[in-house]
């Protein structure tokens, strides 16, 4: 299996599945931030599964984001697309990668959706174009399930559901659809929080449909700070920033599903993006020059909040 330049080379010898799980849990703990406050909820057979997720989609994150040419990022992408292929041989096409080892394991323990996984690279491949502009609303929708959605179904994988197990297809497409709507909504928050990082990166994921009717046109001035002469920017984070709050409602209808250690990690990671999404439409003017993030004491107190059932 391939690994791309950005990603360091594992030793020629296959790791124990102890010490796999080991990489992805650290992987997880290092990178995660927001997610990790949910994770380590979990008991341990779930939480390191989780890990292995993760860490897949991190690095599937990192080719895109990395500073490698543009040909060379698809290539790696492709050729993570065709080792999640391999991950039903017994001997996983010879990998020794701890991500692929633990994800497998994985996948043979939980029902995880790899294809999940080909839509998430799918997202990323939109981001590699010169320029990102996303058509209307329909299109936002497309990306943020592709980069987002597929999360939050891998998440319920692991997490399991009564519904899913209990009840039949029907019941089982809906718990889906929840979390999807909940991982949308989540992307929902790291579009409004990222506007400003990623016009710098070329890209801008609010529909441009909705730009051009609210008469907004995103540029920073010699300062790095986005402009807003006449508030309508502002206007429109606190319009879209109601519109993600509908989808906070609408996912958060899986929670009722799970168990009680799922729903407990479910609610804290849900919870500190919501809180975060709040303090956005709070004052939108936040995010023009830097990229908001609460402190760790306000995550623990928020993942608190949403554990006991208080609205973040």
């Amino acid at each position: 299996m391939s690994h791309p330049s950005n990603t360091p080379v594992p030793d020629a010898a296959v790791p124990t599945l102890d010490e796999a799980y080991a990489e992805c849990e650290r992987i997880t703990r290092t990178e995660a931030g927001n997610f990790y406050y949910g994770i380590r909820l979990l008991p341990a057979a779930k939480r390191t599964a989780l890990c292995a997720v993760y860490a897949l989609a991190r690095r599937i994150d990192d080719i895109g984001d990395g500073d490698l040419p543009r040909e060379v990022k698809l290539k790696a992408l492709e050729d993570t697309r065709t080792d999640l292929g391999r991950l039903a041989e017994p001997d996983l096409g010879g990998s020794v990668d701890p991500v692929y080892v633990a994800l497998a394991d994985a996948a043979r323990r939980y029902p995880v959706p790899l294809g999940a996984f080909g839509e998430l690279i799918d997202g990323v491949v939109t981001d590699l174009a010169d320029e990102v502009r996303i058509a209307d609303w329909e299109a936002f929708v497309v990306y943020c399930r592709r980069v987002a959605g597929s999360i939050g179904r891998l998440c319920l994988s692991i997490f399991g559901s009564d519904a899913v197990i209990s009840g039949g297809d029907a019941n089982r497409s809906q718990v889906e659809l929840f979390a999807d709507q909940l991982g949308i909504a989540l992307q929902q928050t790291n579009i409004l929080r990222d506007i400003r990082e990623d016009l710098g990166n070329r890209r801008i994921y609010l529909p441009q449909s909705e730009l051009a009717e609210w008469g907004i046109e995103l540029a920073v001035d010699a300062a790095g700070r986005l402009i807003d002469p006449d508030g309508r920017l502002a206007e429109y984070i606190r319009f879209a920033s109601g519109r993600a709050e509908q989808w906070y409602a609408d996912g958060l209808r899986l929670v009722p599903h799970l168990d009680w250690r799922s729903r407990a990690c479910c609610a804290a990671m849900a919870g500190i993006y919501r809180h975060l999404q709040r303090v956005i439409a709070a004052d939108p003017t936040q995010v023009y020059d830097k990229r908001l993030s609460l402190s760790g004491g306000q995550k623990a107190r928020v993942a608190l909040g949403s554990l006991m059932g208080r609205s973040a």
